[in-house]
């Protein structure tokens, strides 16, 4: 099945093993393909991407955190969105995963979410930052349980519904951006100016974002049972952390909806 997640699309050991049949229901090996399976180095683990993903999230809490003590401008947290996703998008096409540069991603995305979690809780209080760290790490983990319980399941259905509906609700978002840059900041009024529009689009953004989840979860096991190189946990990890910095900065803005102010 080829993925719909442009992160795991660019991993060549992977797109090579699906083109030779490798992944859930693969033909039994012959003797001499177990014999080249041990005779070369173990392959990608599920430990590797949890290893990984967790050491990028510890990057991130790390620049965040110290761009929250500094307190640092809103202009250098716009540089380093704008420097994290050069690096999103690098990390992204590239065809052969680079540690450094997901290692980059991480440290200038963290600097960025700190800073945006440093003006919602000035804004709104503290709390509203550990109310979002904790509503996304709920969401993330009843996907997962989900998944393995097999009730989530990444059918060709369900990721094009998915994927549809998530570049539907992202474009609608930004054809909202655009237009107000040549007039009303809300033009469409869905990010904040009509509350309860604001409510309903985020909603759906963060429903949409966290069933990618599921398609992240069934190409991280068919790379594992594919025997891609261990280096791909990078790639792994990489689409996880983008997915829960989405999650975390639309939950965020949720939380401020509920709270009467955008």
């Amino acid at each position: 099945m080829q993925s719909h997640n442009p992160v795991f699309s660019r991993s060549e050991p992977l797109a090579r093993s699906l083109q030779q049949g490798v992944g859930f229901h693969t033909p039994t090996p012959s003797a001499d393909h177990l014999s080249a399976m041990y005779r070369t180095p173990s392959g990608m683990t599920l430990d590797d991407v949890i290893v990984k993903t967790g050491l990028l999230l510890g990057t991130m809490v790390v620049t965040g955190a110290a761009a929250w003590v500094l307190d640092v401008g809103m202009g250098i947290v716009a540089l380093a969105g704008i420097v994290g996703f050069v690096l999103a998008m690098v990390n992204i096409f590239k065809k052969q995963v680079s540690p450094p540069l997901v290692l980059a991603y991480a440290a200038t995305q963290g600097v960025f979410v700190g800073g945006i979690s440093h003006v919602y809780g000035n804004a709104f209080g503290g709390g509203i930052v550990v109310q979002a760290v904790l509503g996304t790490t709920a969401v993330f983990a009843a996907v997962l349980v989900g998944y393995k319980s097999g009730r989530l399941r990444a059918t060709p259905r369900f990721q094009k519904v998915v994927t549809l509906g998530l570049l539907g609700m992202v474009g609608l978002v930004v054809l909202n951006l655009l237009f107000g840059l040549f007039g009303d900041g809300d033009a469409l009024g869905i990010r904040g100016e009509n509350l309860g529009l604001s409510i309903l689009v985020s909603v759906g953004l963060i429903v949409f974002g966290a069933l990618t989840f599921v398609m992240d979860f069934d190409q991280a096991d068919r790379m594992v049972a594919a025997g891609v190189p261990e280096k791909e946990s990078w790639r792994v990890a990489f689409g996880l952390v983008v997915g829960l910095v989405f999650l975390y900065l639309e939950i965020l803005r949720l939380l401020s909806y509920l709270q009467g102010r955008d």
